[in-house]
């Protein structure tokens, strides 16, 4: 995975390995306003609060017609993209983004000169096995909140960023054997991953 430069700490560090959670019968708020989710308690790490295990089952099977989009702002509505005005995208001081040799997509959305603020998505094809151990995972050891909208199966958390009075957090939204795994501080743009979604499977 790529990873952003130091100064975004916690953010944007790699991701660990991708994927599904069972569906979960709980319902969790939109994690794409930062101040929408419940964050750790202060100075905790990712993880720290409480999570629900998944008890439902598997989103649905993989159809032909879900494809990893090729460009980081096509995939955006208006909406979302007149919150990102202003911050730069795929800057080479972070390393490798945009369409990907094995196909995925990294979209890098920071400013170098940026202590923390950013957001770096990246969305990658994942087998169904390791895609639900990691999600189990998340939910059962680091405190995401994960449930079962549009389809397919969202895990969430949000924690105080470690240097910064500002909210870090992460998203996962797995569907069709397609991971989108969104990480952030202090850039969380209302409707982010719900507009990926949409562009995705329409």
């Amino acid at each position: 995975m790529a990873r952003l430069r130091p100064r975004l700490g916690a953010l944007l560090g790699a991701a660990a390995s991708l994927l599904l959670v069972a569906a979960l019968t709980s319902c969790a708020p939109e994690p794409d306003d930062a101040g929408g989710s419940t964050p750790s308690p202060a100075g905790a790490t990712p993880g720290a609060s409480a999570s629900t295990s998944p008890t439902a089952t598997p989103s649905a099977s993989p159809t032909a017609t879900a494809e990893i989009p090729d460009d980081c702002r096509e995939m955006l509505s208006d909406d979302v993209l007149a919150q990102l005005e202003g911050t730069p995208l795929n800057d080479p001081a972070f390393g490798p983004s945009g369409v990907q040799a094995d196909g995925s997509l990294i979209c890098i959305w920071a400013n170098p000169a940026a202590d923390t603020t950013g957001l770096h998505t990246e969305i990658t094809n994942e087998s169904r096995g390791p895609a639900l151990d990691m999600l189990n995972e998340l939910a059962t050891n680091q405190g995401f909140t994960c449930y079962t909208p549009d389809e397919g199966t969202r895990c969430e958390n949000t924690w105080p960023n470690a240097t910064y009075p500002v909210t870090d957090g992460r998203t996962l939204y797995f569907r069709d054997d397609i991971l989108v795994d969104t990480q952030y501080s202090n850039l969380a743009p209302t409707g982010y991953t719900a507009s990926i979604i949409e562009y995705i499977w329409g």
